[in-house]
Protein backbone atom coordinates (compact mmCIF):
# COMPACT_ATOMS: atom_id res chain seq x y z
CA UNK A 1 0.00 0.00 0.00
CA UNK A 2 1.32 3.10 -0.91
CA UNK A 3 1.44 6.67 0.93
CA UNK A 4 -1.41 8.05 -0.88
CA UNK A 5 -3.27 4.93 0.04
CA UNK A 6 -2.09 5.03 3.88
CA UNK A 7 -3.21 8.39 3.88
CA UNK A 8 -7.02 7.96 2.24
CA UNK A 9 -7.44 5.23 4.97
CA UNK A 10 -6.08 6.79 7.89
CA UNK A 11 -8.11 10.37 6.82
CA UNK A 12 -11.40 8.29 5.96
CA UNK A 13 -10.74 6.34 9.60
CA UNK A 14 -10.61 9.84 11.05
CA UNK A 15 -13.34 11.20 9.33
CA UNK A 16 -15.52 8.39 10.83
CA UNK A 17 -13.99 8.84 14.64
CA UNK A 18 -11.59 6.26 14.74
CA UNK A 19 -7.64 7.00 14.81
CA UNK A 20 -4.95 4.53 12.79
CA UNK A 21 -1.52 4.87 14.17
CA UNK A 22 1.32 3.22 12.32
CA UNK A 23 1.01 0.07 13.51
CA UNK A 24 -2.26 -0.58 12.57
CA UNK A 25 -1.56 1.18 9.03
CA UNK A 26 1.09 -1.58 8.80
CA UNK A 27 -1.17 -4.08 9.21
CA UNK A 28 -3.70 -2.58 7.29
CA UNK A 29 -0.89 -2.36 4.63
CA UNK A 30 -0.60 -6.08 5.18
CA UNK A 31 -3.50 -7.34 4.93
CA UNK A 32 -4.30 -5.17 1.39
CA UNK A 33 -1.49 -6.88 -0.20
CA UNK A 34 -2.22 -9.98 1.18
CA UNK A 35 -5.77 -9.41 -0.60
CA UNK A 36 -4.26 -8.37 -3.95
CA UNK A 37 -2.52 -11.41 -3.91
CA UNK A 38 -4.94 -14.10 -3.10
CA UNK A 39 -7.74 -12.68 -5.15
CA UNK A 40 -5.35 -13.87 -8.01
CA UNK A 41 -6.40 -17.26 -6.94
CA UNK A 42 -9.66 -17.55 -5.02
CA UNK A 43 -12.49 -14.37 -5.30
CA UNK A 44 -12.53 -12.65 -2.19
CA UNK A 45 -13.53 -9.32 -3.64
CA UNK A 46 -14.71 -7.98 -6.71
CA UNK A 47 -12.96 -4.97 -6.75
CA UNK A 48 -9.34 -4.88 -8.31
CA UNK A 49 -7.75 -1.28 -8.15
CA UNK A 50 -5.96 -0.96 -4.93
CA UNK A 51 -7.70 2.42 -3.88
CA UNK A 52 -11.31 0.36 -4.11
CA UNK A 53 -9.86 -2.03 -1.75
CA UNK A 54 -8.95 0.86 0.68
CA UNK A 55 -12.45 2.95 0.40
CA UNK A 56 -14.96 -0.35 -0.52
CA UNK A 57 -14.27 -2.71 2.20
CA UNK A 58 -11.66 -1.08 4.77
CA UNK A 59 -13.44 2.45 5.49
CA UNK A 60 -16.58 0.60 4.72
CA UNK A 61 -16.14 -1.90 7.72
CA UNK A 62 -15.15 0.83 9.92
CA UNK A 63 -18.30 2.55 9.40
CA UNK A 64 -20.11 1.17 12.29
CA UNK A 65 -17.41 1.21 15.16
CA UNK A 66 -18.54 4.10 16.44
CA UNK A 67 -22.01 2.21 17.17
CA UNK A 68 -20.60 -0.57 18.89
CA UNK A 69 -22.01 -1.02 22.37
CA UNK A 70 -19.14 -3.21 23.64
CA UNK A 71 -16.00 -2.27 21.21
CA UNK A 72 -13.72 -4.49 23.37
CA UNK A 73 -16.33 -7.12 23.76
CA UNK A 74 -17.14 -10.52 22.11
CA UNK A 75 -18.01 -10.42 18.33
CA UNK A 76 -19.19 -12.77 15.83
CA UNK A 77 -19.03 -11.71 12.14
CA UNK A 78 -21.38 -13.76 10.29
CA UNK A 79 -20.97 -14.24 6.58
CA UNK A 80 -17.24 -12.66 6.90
CA UNK A 81 -15.92 -13.45 3.43
CA UNK A 82 -12.43 -11.96 3.01
CA UNK A 83 -12.74 -10.61 6.90
CA UNK A 84 -15.18 -7.63 6.06
CA UNK A 85 -15.84 -6.07 8.83
CA UNK A 86 -14.39 -8.52 11.54
CA UNK A 87 -10.90 -7.67 10.77
CA UNK A 88 -10.44 -4.16 9.97
CA UNK A 89 -12.70 -3.66 13.41
CA UNK A 90 -10.29 -6.19 15.21
CA UNK A 91 -7.06 -4.02 13.57
CA UNK A 92 -8.59 -0.66 14.95
CA UNK A 93 -9.90 -1.73 17.94
CA UNK A 94 -7.26 -3.99 19.86
CA UNK A 95 -9.51 -4.69 22.13
CA UNK A 96 -12.24 -6.62 20.18
CA UNK A 97 -13.01 -10.16 20.51
CA UNK A 98 -13.82 -11.48 16.80
CA UNK A 99 -14.74 -14.68 15.74
CA UNK A 100 -15.30 -14.78 11.34
CA UNK A 101 -17.61 -17.73 10.55
CA UNK A 102 -17.52 -18.41 7.10
CA UNK A 103 -18.44 -21.77 5.00
CA UNK A 104 -16.15 -21.18 2.45
CA UNK A 105 -13.21 -23.49 2.69
CA UNK A 106 -11.09 -21.39 0.38
CA UNK A 107 -11.88 -17.97 2.05
CA UNK A 108 -11.43 -19.50 5.80
CA UNK A 109 -7.68 -20.68 4.46
CA UNK A 110 -6.95 -16.95 3.58
CA UNK A 111 -8.74 -15.68 6.71
CA UNK A 112 -6.50 -18.38 8.91
CA UNK A 113 -3.44 -17.33 6.52
CA UNK A 114 -4.00 -12.98 7.52
CA UNK A 115 -5.03 -13.56 11.22
CA UNK A 116 -1.39 -15.35 11.80
CA UNK A 117 0.37 -13.27 9.26
CA UNK A 118 -1.09 -9.99 11.08
CA UNK A 119 -0.53 -11.60 14.94
CA UNK A 120 -4.47 -11.19 15.63
CA UNK A 121 -4.61 -12.50 19.21
CA UNK A 122 -8.22 -13.00 20.06
CA UNK A 123 -9.43 -13.93 16.39
CA UNK A 124 -10.81 -17.18 15.53
CA UNK A 125 -11.80 -18.60 11.97
CA UNK A 126 -14.92 -21.19 12.43
CA UNK A 127 -15.57 -22.99 8.90
CA UNK A 128 -19.37 -23.96 9.54
CA UNK A 129 -22.52 -22.88 8.06
CA UNK A 130 -24.80 -20.74 10.19
CA UNK A 131 -27.49 -23.31 10.02
CA UNK A 132 -25.17 -25.91 11.50
CA UNK A 133 -23.86 -23.08 14.40
CA UNK A 134 -27.34 -22.74 15.67
CA UNK A 135 -28.03 -26.44 16.03
CA UNK A 136 -25.85 -26.86 18.32
CA UNK A 137 -24.90 -25.04 22.09
CA UNK A 138 -21.62 -23.93 22.24
CA UNK A 139 -21.79 -20.70 20.77
CA UNK A 140 -25.47 -19.92 22.05
CA UNK A 141 -25.52 -16.40 24.10
CA UNK A 142 -21.88 -16.03 23.99
CA UNK A 143 -21.78 -12.77 22.18
CA UNK A 144 -21.64 -8.83 22.91
CA UNK A 145 -21.91 -8.28 19.35
CA UNK A 146 -23.44 -9.86 15.94
CA UNK A 147 -22.42 -8.30 12.57
CA UNK A 148 -22.84 -8.69 9.26
CA UNK A 149 -22.41 -7.07 6.00
CA UNK A 150 -25.16 -7.59 3.45
CA UNK A 151 -24.31 -11.51 3.77
CA UNK A 152 -27.77 -11.90 5.35
CA UNK A 153 -31.10 -10.84 5.23
CA UNK A 154 -32.59 -8.94 8.02
CA UNK A 155 -35.15 -11.25 8.79
CA UNK A 156 -32.95 -13.84 9.13
CA UNK A 157 -30.38 -11.80 11.07
CA UNK A 158 -32.78 -11.16 13.80
CA UNK A 159 -33.71 -14.74 14.08
CA UNK A 160 -30.23 -15.75 14.29
CA UNK A 161 -29.01 -12.82 16.56
CA UNK A 162 -31.33 -14.13 19.26
CA UNK A 163 -29.63 -17.15 19.27
CA UNK A 164 -26.04 -15.86 19.33
CA UNK A 165 -26.38 -13.01 21.41
CA UNK A 166 -26.29 -12.45 25.42
CA UNK A 167 -28.97 -10.77 26.97
CA UNK A 168 -28.65 -6.82 26.24
CA UNK A 169 -26.69 -7.88 23.12
CA UNK A 170 -26.28 -6.04 20.02
CA UNK A 171 -26.87 -6.43 16.34
CA UNK A 172 -25.51 -4.53 14.06
CA UNK A 173 -26.77 -5.13 10.31
CA UNK A 174 -24.66 -3.32 7.61
CA UNK A 175 -27.19 -2.57 4.45
CA UNK A 176 -27.10 -0.75 1.34
CA UNK A 177 -28.83 2.56 0.45
CA UNK A 178 -33.04 1.29 0.61
CA UNK A 179 -33.03 -1.57 3.93
CA UNK A 180 -37.14 -0.20 4.11
CA UNK A 181 -38.68 -3.52 2.89
CA UNK A 182 -36.38 -5.68 5.26
CA UNK A 183 -37.24 -3.41 8.16
CA UNK A 184 -40.94 -3.53 7.52
CA UNK A 185 -40.72 -7.51 7.20
CA UNK A 186 -38.78 -7.86 10.52
CA UNK A 187 -41.18 -5.12 12.16
CA UNK A 188 -43.58 -7.89 12.56
CA UNK A 189 -41.50 -10.63 14.69
CA UNK A 190 -38.89 -8.69 15.79
CA UNK A 191 -39.90 -8.67 19.68
CA UNK A 192 -41.06 -11.96 19.71
CA UNK A 193 -37.39 -13.18 18.92
CA UNK A 194 -36.54 -11.29 21.87
CA UNK A 195 -34.83 -8.13 19.28
CA UNK A 196 -35.88 -4.59 19.85
CA UNK A 197 -34.99 -2.31 17.02
CA UNK A 198 -32.92 0.81 18.36
CA UNK A 199 -31.83 2.72 15.16
CA UNK A 200 -31.02 3.04 11.70
CA UNK A 201 -28.30 5.51 10.14
CA UNK A 202 -27.57 6.55 7.38
CA UNK A 203 -24.00 7.01 6.72
CA UNK A 204 -21.51 7.33 3.59
CA UNK A 205 -18.09 5.87 3.90
CA UNK A 206 -15.48 8.68 3.17
CA UNK A 207 -14.52 8.00 -0.29
CA UNK A 208 -17.53 6.20 -1.09
CA UNK A 209 -20.30 6.89 -3.72
CA UNK A 210 -23.56 5.58 -2.32
CA UNK A 211 -24.81 5.43 1.20
CA UNK A 212 -24.02 2.99 4.11
CA UNK A 213 -26.96 2.05 6.48
CA UNK A 214 -26.13 0.72 9.94
CA UNK A 215 -28.83 -0.98 11.41
CA UNK A 216 -29.09 -2.40 15.02
CA UNK A 217 -31.38 -4.01 17.19
CA UNK A 218 -30.69 -4.93 21.10
CA UNK A 219 -31.59 -8.63 22.27
CA UNK A 220 -33.96 -8.05 25.45
CA UNK A 221 -34.13 -11.18 26.46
Amino acid sequence: MDETLRSTLSEGAAAIGIRLGPAELDRFATYHREILLWNRRINLVSERSAQEIVIRHFLDSLTPAPFLDRPDGALIDLGSGGGFPGIPLRIALPGLQVSLVEASRKKCSFLSHVVRTLRLDGVQVIRKRVEELTAGENLAGRFDTLISRAAFKLPDLIRTASFFLKPGGQLIAMKGADPQEEMEETERFSEAAGMVFTACMAVRPPGADSLRNIITYNRVF
